[in-house]
């Protein structure tokens, strides 16, 4: 897919932002095409390859937005307690960049919270994972961020509701 200057999109780790223009850079001594990315006080350069779709993709549609939500109403799956092995289940998680991994892995560790202390890699890719989709969130649905974040809560919560049943 080819984005243009102006573009939102979805970057696969650091979330929403806007394509703000296209520059020819050097990695590894090779000249590449990049589109470069603001977002929020970030600025990316990622290359314009075969890759691309796998670190941008354009934001989650409005309709598609229920989809997420059911994920995150649903009981959150047990992580390990291992924090090596729930490290690396939350990178594989993610490593698609679907909004749907997204949540997911927002559940899910939200969900462990209850139970037992997040370490701070779970702290970070839950920060990380948040940030992303409320970004999304804000954009797709053209509400302000703080009424992002209550509606995230109260999705957990009645998750954590389902969960006990």
């Amino acid at each position: 897919m080819d984005f243009l200057e102006g573009d939102p999109v979805v970057h696969w780790t650091y979330g929403f932002g806007k394509i703000v223009r296209l520059e020819k850079r050097t990695f590894s001594g090779e000249k590449k095409l990049c589109y470069v990315v603001q977002i929020r006080d970030l600025t990316i350069w990622v290359p314009a390859d075969e890759k691309v779709m796998s670190r941008l993709r354009p934001p989650t549609s409005e309709r598609e937005f229920s989809k997420l939500f059911a994920i995150l109403t649903e009981p959150g799956e047990s992580l390990s307690n291992d924090p090596l092995e729930r490290r690396t289940h939350l990178v594989e998680e993610l490593n698609d960049g679907k909004a749907e991994s997204v949540c997911r892995v927002i559940r899910d560790l939200s969900s462990y919270q209850r139970r037992k202390k997040l370490n701070d890699n779970d702290k970070l890719v839950l920060k990380q994972a948040s940030d992303s989709l409320l970004g999304e969130w804000e954009f797709s649905l053209s509400i302000p961020l703080a009424q992002a974040k209550l509606e995230l809560h109260r999705l957990l919560m009645k998750s954590f509701q389902n969960a006990d049943g």
